[in-house]
């Protein structure tokens, strides 16, 4: 082996020791990057034009339109949790559910995939279902183990149901890749990769394990009913139902409806996300404080109403029969499209305003702005590494390491899988998209993967390292906001047969890729 190959292999040990160490992500990424370049130059093998290319990078990373959902789909998510519409849609569903036998099992799960999809992360998901779920279920006699499977499980989907940050950080660092694997492969005018294309092949995948969960929770009310008691007490009525449930299910409709329809990018979509949870938490927050009525509550309905509106008119405009009519009808489109933008913007400042005096918006945006300077720090640490990396051979090194694998592809991706899911018990998702993704996306993609359904299948493997004791992250969330009678042995118990249902999920969509491909080749090829 070369000295390429020698300091190649070091610097990602080196790394991966310094993470697991505990040091600062983003400056470790950078860290190492330096150390290793001033290394390579002193030994005449590191070409200094890397380092000039990195503010390029930069540039190009701050201005990434698609980069810019992930604030949005973050404020959104936190908008909803700290008005308390998350509580809200769990204890109304508990309370539909609740008189069947195991209906606090279903609830959790079915408010654990509408999180996800309207929060998209999963720490905020497992600590708000463990602080409202879990001591509902022991008070209601249910088994522990099963109790605390369900919600962590349930708190995982934010991995693979649209919008999950995940596949958004994915699809830019897979679009990446994929365009680097057309170039070397010749096919420059091949199709790209959008965060659209892995939102819609997720979506069935996301679906499917949503049913097993469902599935394996009937197993155990019927087979075990001690487990999973019937609960009493009387339905919700019907206004609880809609303000509960209705208003957020059209919410995110309206987000993953424009993006898999093809009328919004992600960030488009996010936008809307946003401004629709500002509404739905300004609306709620007014009738908190006894102001249902009031002006303020008001604007906040004629906005969110004019927000359904214009997304609605949107979602017409662009349909095949309407595009190219005569300028009349277009004219007038045009002239409704601003009436409902002028009414739904204020309409979200309503909402806004509402937030603040409930003393809810300085919190939300104060936790949006960390998350957000967080993943963007990491990427530009990140986008340091790997020009280092590649200017010593490192994509060289990885691409022959994976061509020597037994098995070819398959092997390939297996190796790949099974590094990962390792690497999961030990570093965040965001420190696997933006290290590991891109050193063997392209090879992997030339070797003849699906660069889609290797992104559902990376955010499927990370999902189920996230739940696999002992380093699970989802565990650690779960076990911080459990009652002191919940053992950690409870959980690791609880999660095992919901490891095994992801196991099975991930084994079809390997059988059966079709299972991703198909939603993105009906909606964009």
């Amino acid at each position: 082996m070369d000295v390429h190959g020698i300091l190649d292999i070091a610097m990602f040990l080196t790394l991966i020791a310094a993470l697991m160490m505990g040091y600062p992500v983003a400056f470790t990424l950078a860290g190492v990057a330096l150390a290793f370049g001033l290394l390579g130059m002193a030994l005449g093998i590191f070409e200094p034009s890397y380092f000039a290319a990195f503010p390029q990078r930069v540039f190009g990373t701050m201005g990434n339109a698609t980069l810019t959902a992930v604030p949005l789909f973050v404020l959104m998510g936190v908008i909803l949790e700290r008005s308390r519409i998350a509580e809200d849609l769990l204890t109304t569903m508990g309370d539909l559910f609740g008189r069947l036998r195991g209906g606090l099992l279903f609830s959790t799960t079915l408010v654990g995939a509408l999180l996800a999809a309207s929060t998209g992360v999963v720490g905020a998901t497992v600590v708000t279902m463990g602080l409202l779920a879990l001591p509902a279920m022991i008070q209601r006699g249910y088994d522990v183990r099963i109790a605390t499977g369900s919600i962590a499980a349930s708190g995982t989907l934010g991995q693979i149901i649209p919008p999950s940050i995940v596949l958004i950080l994915l699809g830019d660092v897979l679009a990446n890749a994929n365009q680097r694997a057309q170039l070397q492969l010749g096919k420059p005018t091949a199709d790209a990769v959008s965060v659209g294309d892995l939102f819609a092949g997720a979506l069935l995948p996301g679906l499917l394990l949503v049913a097993l969960y469902l599935a394996y929770q009937a197993f155990v009310a019927w087979t075990r009913p001690a487990a999973a008691p019937a609960g009493q007490g009387e339905y919700p009525k019907l206004d609880r139902v809609v303000q509960a449930l209705v208003a957020p299910l059209l919410l995110i409709l309206a987000v993953l409806g424009s993006i898999l329809a093809g009328i919004a990018t992600a960030t488009e979509a996010a936008a809307v996300g946003a401004a629709g949870a500002a509404l739905l938490a300004g609306h709620r927050l007014e009738r908190d404080a006894g102001r249902g009525r009031g002006v303020l509550s008001r604007l906040v309905l004629v906005g969110g109403a004019s927000l359904a509106w214009l997304v609605a008119l949107r979602m017409v405009v662009d349909t095949p029969a309407l595009i190219g009519q005569p300028g009349a009808i277009a004219q007038l489109a045009g002239s409704a499209a601003i009436i409902l933008a002028l009414l739904s913007g204020a309409g979200v400042l309503a909402g806004l305003w509402a937030l603040h005096r409930a003393g809810a918006m300085a919190p939300a945006l104060t936790s949006t702005t960390s998350i957000t300077a967080m993943v963007f720090t990491i990427l530009i640490g990140a986008a340091l590494f790997t020009l280092v990396f590649r200017g010593l051979g490192g994509d060289d090194w990885v691409a022959s390491m994976l061509a020597a694998v037994p098995g070819g592809l398959t092997g390939a991706l297996f190796f790949t899988f099974a590094v990962m899911f390792v690497l999961g018990f030990f570093l965040d998702f965001i420190e696997i998209c933006f290290v590991v993704v891109p050193l063997v996306a392209t090879p992997l993609i030339i070797m003849g993967a699906d660069p889609v359904w290797l992104g559902v299948m990376m955010a499927m493997v990370l999902q189920t390292s996230f739940l696999t004791p002992p380093f699970g992250f989802a565990l650690f969330y779960l076990r911080g906001v459990s009652p002191p009678q919940v053992t950690t042995w409870d959980i690791y118990q609880g999660v095992a047969p919901f490891i095994l249902l992801q196991l099975l999920a991930v084994a079809i969509i390997w059988l059966a890729p079709s299972v991703v491909t198909w939603l993105p080749g009906l909606l964009y090829r």
